[in-house]
């Protein structure tokens, strides 16, 4: 049968049939998402009004002088590129943490999850298309917001490391590949999405330090946040773009850190999401929400 290997009297899907569905699923959300352009939209110009209120906030107390206060605590003057790289930055953790939450409580909601589960074709792929459909969502978003917003707020984005933040950023998609399917394994399990949406909302960008530096919480939650990936991400694509010592004072230890976590938490989201699949399936059933 093609697209099919035998072996033992047994079919098992190709990897041309495993891309297929990847492929499939991400065409899918594209056209669904094509039908709500407002959303594009509003998800580009957001991380501009986020980081302006900040930064209108610093030109009224801090006048002439806002930047010399800021690089008092932050090593750079620059303050509207550092709270703009911060908001857009949140706008891809964002995207990429609660799309994959919405999806599957759409799923659950019109009942479609269990069709999933009883597809012939993995869930991981699936969940990978999902995920490469709001990769795509993500980065546009942070292009265009970043572009808009040097505009608006008159900053020069060549003046830093381009190229190495962008490659910080696509490392950075990694951990967060696997963070989003820790939360979706969450949602799975409360059958809610927008009270825990708006509530860890909160806690993501208080964590990554959006519009101040980390170094200003106290030890304990400092190194918290410090291993936090989206914070690494963060401080690290700040410390590119406006020539700043990292949090943890060498690329090197950022850029091990970025390493682990890209190696660890997808494994780890990953079978935790799976765990979860299973332990409702068997105990709850995927229909009953």
């Amino acid at each position: 049968m093609e697209g099919h290997s035998h072996g033992f009297g047994l079919a098992s899907p190709s990897w041309r049939a495993n891309l297929d569905v990847v492929v499939t699923v991400l065409i899918v959300r594209l056209k669904v998402i094509s039908r709500y352009k407002g959303s594009l939209v509003m998800e580009m110009f957001l991380p501009v009004v986020f980081a302006a209120m900040p930064i209108l906030l610093g030109v009224a107390v801090g006048g002439a002088n806002a930047g010399q206060y800021f690089q008092a605590n932050t090593g750079t003057s620059n303050f509207k590129l550092y709270m703009l790289i911060g908001a857009c930055t949140f706008s891809v953790v964002s995207i990429m943490l609660w799309l994959v939450g919405y999806w599957i409580r759409r799923e659950q909601e019109t009942g479609t999850l269990e069709s999933i589960y009883l597809a012939p074709a993995r869930q991981v792929y699936v969940l990978t298309g999902v995920t490469i459909y709001s990769l795509l969502r993500a980065l546009l978003a942070f292009v265009v917001s970043l572009v808009i917003g040097s505009l608006v707020f008159g900053v020069n984005l060549l003046e830093g490391n381009v190229l190495g933040a962008i490659g910080i950023l696509m490392l950075g998609m990694l951990p967060l590949w696997g963070l989003s399917m820790l939360f979706g394994a969450f949602i799975m399990r409360v059958k809610e999405a927008n009270s825990v949406i708006n509530v860890m909302t909160w806690v993501v960008s208080f964590l990554m330090g959006v519009f101040f530096p980390i170094t200003m919480f106290p030890p304990l939650l400092r190194w918290a946040a410090a291993i936090f990936p989206p914070t690494v991400m963060n401080d690290a694509m700040r410390a590119s773009m406006l020539n700043l010592s990292t949090f943890f004072g060498s690329w090197y230890i950022s850029l091990a850190v970025m390493f682990a976590a890209a190696l660890t938490v997808p494994l780890v989201g990953y079978g935790v999401f799976t765990f979860t699949g299973r332990s409702v399936r068997r105990k709850e059933g995927v229909g009953q929400y």
